[in-house]
């Protein structure tokens, strides 16, 4: 298996506002750079995010590191959280749209979530908040799973 390593980052201006994720995904020494915006989001939206659309754009089975800046997401996953939202049925989880898209983009892969601590100078990290911010500047897109509580 191929390994990759995922970093990732969101951000919101107003949280809900305009918001972006940014990814990189790494392979050896293959490298690109992803990013998206949205008009009205969140940031836990946009870190879920940069997290799918990295490993949607994977095209064969890896071993995946996912690194991130998101207590929201990694320990979702350490902590064993999203077995029981599951169990639940996603009763009174926030973003269910965004959980089931993900765990649906980890199938085929053997993933692992660490944490690194946000703005620490973590280069990538520091390039995908570079990433995501830009991209909260200029959103191309409406967040269709977002609900005003």
């Amino acid at each position: 298996m191929v390994q990759v390593d995922l970093f990732t980052d969101g951000a919101a201006k107003g949280n809900p506002g305009p918001g972006g994720y940014g990814a990189i995904l790494r392979s050896g020494a293959n490298e690109k750079e992803l990013s998206g915006g949205f008009f009205h989001t969140t940031n836990n939206r946009m870190e879920l995010m940069a997290v799918i659309v990295g490993l949607e754009a994977l095209n064969a089975s890896c071993a995946v590191r996912v690194v991130s800046d998101s207590k929201y997401v990694v320990d979702a996953f350490n902590k064993r959280w999203i077995e029981g939202w599951k169990r639940r049925g996603w009763a009174k989880v926030k973003n269910p749209d965004l959980w089931k898209r993900l765990l649906k983009a980890m199938e085929g892969h053997k993933v692992h979530f660490e944490w690194v601590r946000g703005h620490s100078s973590h280069p990538e990290n520091e390039r995908c908040d570079v990433l995501a911010v830009a991209a909260s500047h200029n959103p191309q897109e409406e967040d269709r799973g977002y609900v005003v509580d």
